[in-house]
Order: structure tokens, then C-alpha cells, then sequence
């Protein structure tokens, strides 16, 4: 069922309930006004035949004469007079008689000097008259043909204006529900056109700032975000296609120039020791897309520890040293650590050994003597300044510092892009994957990495890591 259908009928049914609810009220106080007033009106006809009967010495045939003439046209008040000691003195029609009367009734309006009851549909008023300091009991009954007949055309007409303004909200609301919903439709129709091939589409959004707006914005953002995922993902490709067919290429190469002629031993080394390089491009370049892959997954799927940084640089220094024997890798502590929290991060340790090595091999690749040094610290806030303090005591502070070649002030805003290869690309060999893969580490350990270069003079990048 369609949301505008399910408005349409809440709306209906919540707008009936209403309308049963005041109707209802309406009915009952009408009911209860009409018992009210007839009470009181067979009262004051209990007393007027009384006064008629004690005061005016109307004679009894007389009194009963009136009565039954009255009663063919009208619903004539049935009225009775005795005294304390249940003797009739009068009654309009005893053959007809309505209340049936008891003593224990006589006695009851006596005690409580008046009482009002129903007798089947008749309303019956029992009450205490004195006259002469003689108390009498007066009681008076009658249906009410006429109030009954105002309360069912009453009846009548609320269930009609019910009837008719059910239908009438009904359509009013299927009307106004379209015609809320109508900007949704035109989305729907809108989102439906947009495809893998044109993600370039986008809903216009109304120029109020209601929820629909509100909802397309969101959704061009989303698109956005798409359009975005798509293109990187389409130029991810075409890199990983260019950095794969390049090796496989030479080894390829390589090893039909070497099916396909004599030669050497030597010559067979040699080409062997290129397709085993190639190979370990190939392989280098896996490792680093897995480990992409891995560091771009959502946090909440990688597990995370308390992770102490000291021993995750040395596992990473150790790990560059083994491959790179030549590479000089010092570690360098700023200030003493008292605790292991001062020193520890709630970090993924293998992604973390994954960053730091490639800050190592990076600063180390790019440096004449082949060496990087890292420093480490998690500076106290100065209590008495605490503008003075130059990082925030909640992080920990690391600086990957190199004497290398720099790099160019117009390769600096591109260097965290996947594949993306400055000037530097012409001293050693690489895929331009490493240092994006390091900054979606940092990110995902909600840390920040920034780089500070000159060419010639060395590279730096400041890490930032909040403490576990």
C-alpha cells in the first residue's frame, strides 16, 4: 500500500473517531437534557394537579376527565396522590395505571422527599406534598413521545453527517495527499532515468526549505558521492591496468627473448634476475592493493587494540631493513614516556607496521645516504599557558624526517593521490600507492598526516595519533 493511501486512510479514520466522539457527546448531553426537563416537567404537573385537587376542590371525575381527553391527543402525565399511610386519595386512570405504585415505593419518597426513576420507557417522579400540615405523596409518570422523536431525527441526522463527511474527507484527502506527494512522484520518475551511465543527472530541489528539499539535497549529495566513487574507481582501474601490463609485459619479454634464443648463462641470469624484479613489482604492487583495500574498508569492521607505537616502528623498521639492507633507519624519542598510554594508540597494528614502512622506504628511497629518522612525542600541556602548547596532549606526535631530493611544490597538493607519481618518478621505481595507502591509515585511526617539503633540503611528514 502506497504511503499516500496510508495517510489518506489514518487521516480518515483518526478525523472519524473525532467526529464519533463529538457526535457522541452531543447525543448523550441532548439525552440527558431531555430526561432532565421532562423530569422537571412531570414535577410541576404532579403539583398543579395537586394544587387543583387539595387547593381548587376540582372534583375527582373532573380531574380523570381531563386526564383521558388530554391522553388521546396528547401523552398526558399520569398523576397520583397518596398519603403516608399508602391510601389512594387520587388517580387519573387507575385501570391504566403506569407506576404500580407499593408501599415500599410511598415509603422511600417519603424518606427521600423526592426521587426520579424510569418505569420501561416512562419517566416516573415520586415527591412529598404537605397541605394543611398533612404530608401526601404525589407521584407522576408519562413518556416523553416528543423529546424521544427530537433525539432519533437527532440520531438520524448525526449518522448522515457522519456518512457524508467521512466520503467527503476521504476524497478531500486522496485530492490533497496527491497533491503532497506529487514533487515525490516527479522524484521517483526523475530517479528512476539515473543510471551507472549518468550519474551527472540531479533533482531539482524546490526553493523552500521543506523536508522534500531537504530530501533532494540529500539525495544530490548522495549522487554526488557516487559520481565521485565512480570516476575514482574507473581511474583506479585504468592505473591498476597500466602499473599490471607494464611487468607482466616485460617478463613477457623477457622470457620469449629467451625461449626464442641461444644464449648465454649469463644472459640467462641476467634475464632471470629481470623477470624475478618484475615479479616483485608484481607482487609488491598485490600487497599494496590489498592493503588498500583493507585500510578503505569501514572502521567498524577492523579490529582495533591498544597498540603500543614504539614496538609497531620497530616491527616496521625491521620489516624495510630485512628487504633493503642498505636502508638507515634511526628512531629518535623526544621526551620519556611515563606510562604505556602516553605511548599507545587504539590502532589496527598490522595497518599501522603497513604506514610506517612506507614512510620509512619512502624517506629512505629518495635520500642520497639512504636513512630517515623518525622522532616521537606527546608533549604536556603548559597549565599556565595553555596557548603556548603547540599539540594537542591527547595525540601523539610522529615526524618522519628525510635528507632527500624534496619534493616539488606542485606535486605536494597531488602526493596523498592513489598512482599519482611526481618528478621524483625518474630516481627510483614505484607505483605511487604507498603514501595514499598511509593516508587512509592516519584517517582511519582518526589521525591526521601532513607533509612539509624543499627540494634538496628533505621531506617531512607530521603524523598526529590519539591515544588509546
Amino acid at each position: 500500500m502506497k504511503i499516500r493511501t496510508q495517510l489518506t486512510i489514518l487521516f480518515t479514520i483518526i478525523t472519524a473517531t473525532i467526529l464519533v466522539i463529538f457526535a457522541s457527546i452531543i447525543y448523550i448531553s441532548a439525552k440527558q437534557n431531555r430526561e432532565k426537563e421532562f423530569f422537571s416537567l412531570l414535577k410541576k404537573e404532579a403539583i398543579t394537579k395537586a394544587n387543583l385537587y387539595f387547593n381548587a376542590k376540582v372534583e375527582v371525575k373532573v380531574l380523570q376527565d381531563i386526564y383521558r381527553s388530554n391522553r388521546e391527543i396528547l401523552n398526558e402525565v399520569e398523576v397520583a396522590i397518596y398519603d403516608t399511610g399508602f391510601n389512594l386519595l387520587y388517580h387519573d386512570a387507575v385501570d391504566i395505571d403506569i407506576v404500580k405504585e407499593t408501599h415500599e415505593m410511598i415509603t422511600n419518597i417519603y424518606q427521600n422527599k423526592e426521587m426520579a426513576f424510569f418505569q420501561d420507557d416512562w419517566q416516573v417522579i415520586g415527591l412529598r406534598y404537605e397541605f394543611q400540615n398533612e404530608v401526601y405523596i404525589l407521584t407522576a409518570a408519562a413518556f416523553d413521545q416528543y423529546g424521544h422523536n427530537k433525539l432519533n431525527n437527532l440520531q438520524k441526522n448525526i449518522i448522515i453527517v457522519f456518512i457524508v463527511s467521512i466520503l467527503f474527507i476521504g476524497i478531500a484527502g486522496l485530492f490533497f495527499s496527491k497533491k503532497a506527494f506529487y514533487p515525490v512522484k516527479e522524484m521517483i520518475e526523475k530517479v528512476k532515468r539515473i543510471s551507472a551511465t549518468n550519474l551527472d543527472l540531479r533533482l531539482a530541489p524546490k526553493g523552500s526549505k521543506d523536508e522534500l528539499s531537504e530530501l533532494a539535497n540529500t539525495f544530490n549529495a548522495m549522487l554526488e558521492r557516487l559520481e565521485n566513487s565512480f570516476d575514482s574507481q574507473k581511474h583506479f582501474v585504468s592505473n591498476i591496468s597500466h602499473e599490471l601490463r607494464t611487468p607482466l609485459a616485460a617478463i613477457i619479454t623477457e622470457l620469449e627473448l629467451a625461449v626464442n634464443n641461444n644464449r648465454s648463462v649469463e644472459a640467462y641470469k641476467s634475464a632471470l634476475r629481470k623477470t624475478l624484479s618484475d615479479a616483485k613489482k608484481l607482487v609488491r604492487l598485490s600487497n599494496n592493493l590489498l592493503d588498500l583495500a583493507k585500510a578503505s574498508y569501514d572502521s567498524s569492521e577492523i579490529s582495533f587494540k591498544q597498540t603500543r607505537i614504539d614496538e609497531a616502528l620497530l616491527d616496521a623498521m625491521q620489516q624495510v631493513q630485512q628487504a633493503n639492507p642498505n636502508f638507515k633507519i634511526d628512531i629518535h624519542f623526544e621526551n620519556d614516556f611515563e606510562n604505556d598510554h602516553q605511548i599507545s594508540v587504539k590502532g589496527n597494528e598490522y595497518l599501522l607496521k603497513v604506514a610506517f614502512a612506507n614512510l620509512f622506504e619512502n624517506g629512505c628511497k629518495f635520500s642520497a645516504d639512504k636513512s630517515c629518522m623518525v622522532s616521537i612525542s606527546s608533549p604536556q600541556p603548559d597549565t599556565g599557558n595553555l596557548k603556548s602548547a603547540t599539540h594537542d596532549p591527547a595525540y601523539i606526535t610522529l615526524k618522519f624526517i628525510d635528507k632527500g631530493i624534496g619534493i616539488a611544490q606542485s606535486d605536494l597538493k597531488n602526493i596523498f593521490t592513489p598512482f599519482y607519481r611526481g618528478e621524483n618518478k625518474k630516481y627510483t621505481d614505484g607505483n605511487g600507492i604507498g603514501l595514499a595507502l598511509t593516508q587512509k591509515i592516519i584517517l582511519l585511526h582518526r589521525g591526521t598526516i601532513s607533509v612539509s617539503s624543499k627540494q634538496d633540503e628533505g621531506t617531512t611528514f607530521h603524523i598526529q595519533l590519539p591515544h588509546a
